[in-house]
């Protein structure tokens, strides 16, 4: 006969959350892309990923070119994601506010994230908060906060406390040089 239990934290309810990882690859042709899925446990879900070339010509502004490679990443990494997240979490530092506020529009809230000593700029679409964590991280929320219930804020405070707010970004872009080094490519 088995036992009867319940677990403690049954956070299935809570949903998925998406780490959205771009870096430029070593040689500077080109950007990788990563969305990478997990629970509110820090258990991966799943991980989609893709590369993009970007052309060598004097004809684009470096800005412009970060920008349309941003675009057309997170464009095939979103039509290639088998499953809707929660949350979309991305590092201010990589992805800047034009590309949810102008370029793309999605129907989950958008976490750009920055560690609170980091100077960034923002967008007027955007709302800014600050979550204590080890080191304070500056949010920008896009299209705007959740509700002080919103199961995405509930979200967003558990992975806090968890210490599962910033790592996963490191996970992400492990598995992307794993990928791509394995393809014969040396990404960054």
């Amino acid at each position: 006969m088995p036992i009867p239990y319940r677990d403690a934290e049954d956070l299935d309810e809570l949903g998925t959350v998406a780490y959205l990882k771009i870096e430029p690859v070593a040689s500077g042709t080109g950007y990788l892309g990563a969305l990478f899925l997990m629970n509110a446990r820090g258990e991966p879900v799943e991980f989609t990923y893709n590369r993009i070339e970007t052309p060598n010509t004097f004809l684009w502004r470096q800005d412009d070119l970060r920008r349309h490679a941003a675009r057309k990443l997170v464009a095939s990494l979103f039509a290639l994601c088998p499953r809707t997240p929660r949350l979309l979490l991305c590092l201010a530092t990589e992805v800047g506010s034009e590309l949810f506020c102008q370029d793309v529009q999605v129907s989950i809230p958008v976490c750009r994230l920055a560690l609170a000593s980091d100077a960034l700029p923002t967008s007027d679409a955007e709302t800014t908060d600050i979550l204590q964590a080890a080191e304070p991280v500056q949010v920008f929320w896009f299209p705007g906060r959740p509700a002080e219930d919103a199961v995405e804020l509930q979200l967003l405070r558990l992975l806090t406390a968890h210490g599962l707010l910033l790592e996963p970004f490191a996970r992400a872009s492990l598995g992307l040089r794993e990928v791509y080094q394995t393809a014969g490519d040396k990404a960054t």
